[in-house]
């Protein structure tokens, strides 16, 4: 199934419950700290249900009768003042530490969380890529893990917090009146139920909303790094078109998670009115038989209003849990996508590699179900030697690539490295011994020099410089604005295409691998700029094993060896002259490449 498929079953689902205990999962790590948090909120609500206890003194004590009107008794107004300065004192200060604290916990949790998001990311197989948009990675990675803050950080202290006041103020004001709290009683189950109906309803919805969230985010980074391509072909406007589809889609899932829950608000109002009057009807009764005080009666609304708050606030945490449920369903989703490509348990590293190549019987297919694009081929590379594979597009010629590499699994057969079956290597190893050099190169943002540090991070400045003379790359890329200290651009596109192979050139170079593989390294440039590239590719290839993947045929007439690849299967081998001298695909193939350069 793909990643795709299994993110719009989920939405077409019911929230998973057990995404709340991975959640707090995350909590884990800085326990004591939720600790500390869930203490202040504590704190907090013990002070909010404290108030009304002043406004109660006030009444009761601080009216005095005096003849026939009242007067105040300033001591018992001044002290009531003073406990309620005290009150929202500590309230200032015990909010300001617990949204520090909360601040603290959220920033541990969620970059832990997107550092384990990124590593397992650059963990998973090339095959992944291929079937999941950059744009939806980038939408768990960055945005839904954003969406989990409301619940995951704020939430359980919030929801305890609710707990506690309710919990509270209902104690409190079953103490003032055990008739009052019966009469308000009733409302409970009633909003309970509301609250199932509700959260029901609006369950699917949320994981809807992030899904189509999930769509813009994926067709937005799509076009910004296609924009050349939109902008050439005039595919503006139809792009706009269909990105203007999927927010109509966000905006009708919004829309119906919105009126899933706008209800809940009015109905819970609703009550909260039914019980303010409840308890003002009841209430009076109970002072005009003197079984309250007016001040109590006073007290016992403003619990009224603690009691039923929370409630109502619960609407809206659940709306935030919802979401990032349905968030950290696709965070997962992500997280539990197996690494298909991993080092075998005791595989051990390679060192002292000569460079010798083989595969043996090798067979793959992308899918289960599709046919071979490699079949029971058979092919050994000398240490050493420069072999150069041509055939038609779309014949495996690259495949081999990814299967040497390891991004790709053999479906049968496999592949050695100094006679060591690679799949016993460890990756690491295997890579530093394998170096690609492709048609289109990746130059990450930053300059000449510290791209070429990610071949070899200890180098100096001078050995870079040495490696790019060594290559005769210096001519070019001196003559940059700012000579090797360039910024070379997002995916290098400061730079030439030329520009871009000689430092992926000197890259490889400085990698100093036994076996350097060059995938149509040559194949987008001008023939000036070939020739350039040609001369470093020669000094490149010296003492080590090199394989060439090119349609310039010209360009690979010199190679030790050159075999021709066709549907998969291995059909001639041997050096120019030999496979000119049999006249079959080879040579069909450079006539007509002469052909069409004249």
């Amino acid at each position: 199934m793909s990643d795709l498929q299994q993110e719009e079953d989920l939405a077409a689902k019911r929230l998973d419950r057990t995404m709340a205990r991975r959640m707090l999962a995350l909590l884990v790590p800085v326990a004591p700290r939720v600790m500390l948090v869930i203490l202040v909120e504590m704190l907090l609500v013990g002070s909010v249900i404290s108030r009304p206890w002043f406004l109660r003194e006030v009444i009761d004590h601080g009216l005095v009768p005096a003849g026939h009107g009242w007067r105040l008794d300033y001591a018992v107004l001044a002290l009531s003042i003073s406990g309620l300065a005290g009150v929202w004192l500590v309230r200032f200060v015990l909010g300001g530490v617990g949204q520090y604290l909360a601040g603290t916990v959220a920033v541990h949790v969620l970059n832990d969380l997107r550092a384990r998001v990124f590593s397992h990311v650059q963990a998973l197989s090339v095959r992944y890529f291929d079937r999941t948009k950059a744009g939806r990675i980038i939408a768990r990675a960055d945005r839904d893990v954003d969406s989990l803050e409301p619940a995951v950080i704020h939430g359980p202290p919030e929801l305890l917090g609710m707990a506690l006041r309710c919990l509270g103020a209902g104690w409190l004001l079953y103490l003032i009146s055990a008739r009052l709290f019966w009469v308000l009683f009733p409302l409970l189950p009633a909003l309970g139920l509301a609250m199932a109906i509700f959260q029901r309803a609006g369950s699917r919805v949320w994981a809807r909303v992030a899904e189509a969230k999930s769509r813009v985010t994926a067709h937005l980074c799509e076009s910004i790094s296609g924009v050349r391509v939109l902008q050439q072909h005039g595919f503006e406007a139809r792009n706009q078109v269909l990105y203007q589809s999927l927010l109509t889609q966000l905006d009708r899932s919004s829309v119906n998670g919105t009126w899933a829950w706008g209800w809940f608000g009015p109905f819970s109002a609703v009550l909260f009115t039914i019980g303010m009057a409840a308890l003002v009807l009841e209430g009076g009764a109970e002072v005009t038989t003197g079984r309250i005080t007016p001040g109590q009666l006073a007290q016992a609304l403003f619990y009224l209003n603690i009691f039923l708050g929370p409630l109502q606030e619960l609407g809206d945490l659940y709306e935030k849990i919802a979401t990032a449920t349905a968030a950290a369903q696709r965070i997962f989703l992500l997280l539990d996508t197996p690494i298909e490509i991993g080092n075998a348990p005791g595989a051990r590293e390679l060192t002292g590699a000569t460079g010798a190549v083989a595969f043996e019987d090798l067979s793959f297919s992308y899918n289960r179900d599709d046919p071979f694009v490699i079949s029971h081929l058979n092919l050994a590379i000398p240490a050493g030697q420069v072999l150069a594979i041509v055939g038609p597009t779309g014949h495996g010629k690259s495949t081999l690539v990814q299967l040497l590499t390891r991004f790709y699994e053999p479906t049968g057969g496999r592949i050695t490295l100094d006679g060591v079956d690679i799949r016993t290597i460890t990756q690491e190893s295997l890579r530093r011994q394998v170096a690609v050099v492709l048609q289109d190169n990746i130059l990450f943002s930053g300059s000449i020099f510290e791209n070429l540090r990610l071949a070899r991070p200890e180098a100096s400045d001078a050995q870079l410089t040495s490696a790019i003379r060594d290559l005769g790359a210096d001519e070019i890329l001196s003559r940059l604005p700012r000579g090797y200290q360039t910024l070379v651009g997002p995916s290098g596109l400061n730079l030439s295409h030329g520009q871009r192979q000689l430092v992926c050139l000197v890259r490889a170079y400085l990698a100093d691998p036994r076996v350097l593989v060059l995938d149509e390294a040559t194949s987008s440039v001008d023939v000036h700029t070939e020739q350039r590239l040609q001369k470093a590719l020669r000094r490149l290839c010296v003492g080590r094993t090199a394989i060439i993947i090119a349609h310039r045929l010209a360009t690979i007439r010199d190679a030790d060896r050159i075999v021709v690849i066709r549907h998969g299967a291995l059909i001639e081998d041997g050096t120019h002259q030999q496979l000119m001298a049999q006249a079959g695909t080879y040579a069909s193939l450079y006539q007509a490449y002469a052909r069409a350069a004249g």
